[in-house]
């Protein structure tokens, strides 16, 4: 069932304008969640904000955003002075530049959301701003005032509707220069390549939604089913065996490879 939209504003483009709501793409319902509990009484426990010296709670209406400009000393932001430096980007998207699709690097984007019309009357105004990116190859970039943060998105038509994806701040990534810059640029033996290759012919696959499946969330879910049921808890792990032990770190890569390409071509035994 589709979600309601959380965001309702204006998608602009120059003179065309045209009515738009946006849902998140992604979805964390399904995701287990556990309430902490006092262990002795069963309660729910709850948590609450208290000042940080005198431990007394601090209600709601008394609590103040404050930037540290020195050991126990802030500057105060009034929720007026926050709300007057919002942007006209809180209602409209208003494209302000096109980039081609392929230049801006998946390690960009942060969540995406469907963009879509919320008007009969505009839809034809979206339509035609949608294809005219699909059909130029290009990516609309502006900016939309999110949970109270300005965040620069990026629209990438898809299907008959649009994407726009928040993008990361530049101050949020981290040069891969650091992480990459030493590592060595040997020569790479071609009977290993070759022997990789093997290895990824033999295991590739279409995408299916079930590769990114959640194994230990399924697993909880059937303690949890047998909790229910008032069983016994479910036995501990048996030790490994000397077959079970986990492969020395210490092998011959070559000789690796060729057992594994032997064993991934061997048939699966049906049960």
């Amino acid at each position: 069932m589709a979600l309601r939209p959380f965001w309702k504003g204006y998608l602009k483009l120059s003179l065309v304008t045209c009515p738009v709501a946006l849902t998140p793409a992604v979805t964390e319902s399904e995701k287990l969640r556990f309430h902490t509990l006092d262990r002795k009484t069963g309660h729910r426990v709850v948590s609450r904000y208290v000042d940080a010296e005198s431990g007394e709670p601090v209600e709601k209406d008394e609590q103040a955003k404050g930037y540290p400009r020195g050991e126990k000393d802030y500057v105060l932001l009034e929720d007026g002075e926050l709300e007057a430096i919002r942007l006209e980007s809180a209602h409209t998207i208003d494209i302000e530049t096109f980039a081609p699709a392929s230049d801006i690097d998946w390690i960009w984007y942060d969540r995406p959301h469907y963009l879509t019309p919320d008007d009969p009357v505009g839809e034809e105004a979206f339509a035609v701003i949608r294809d005219a990116m699909r059909s130029t190859h290009t990516v609309g970039v502006a900016r939309l005032v999110l949970h109270a943060r300005e965040r620069a998105v990026m629209l990438e038509p898809r299907d008959k509707g649009v994407v726009l994806w928040t993008l990361r701040y530049g101050d949020e990534l981290r040069d891969p220069k650091d992480y990459f810059g030493a590592i060595g640029g040997g020569e790479i033996d071609p009977e290993a390549m070759s022997l990789v290759a093997t290895l990824i012919e033999q295991r590739k696959k279409r995408w299916n939604p079930e590769m990114v499946a959640d194994p230990v969330q399924t697993r909880l879910l059937d303690i949890i089913a047998e909790k229910k049921k008032s069983r016994r808890r479910p036995a501990k792990p048996k030790a490994r065996t000397e077959a079970e032990a986990p492969p020395s770190n210490v092998v011959d890569i070559m000789d690796a490879l060729r057992k594994s390409i032997a064993s991934e071509a061997k048939p699966s035994k049906r049960l």
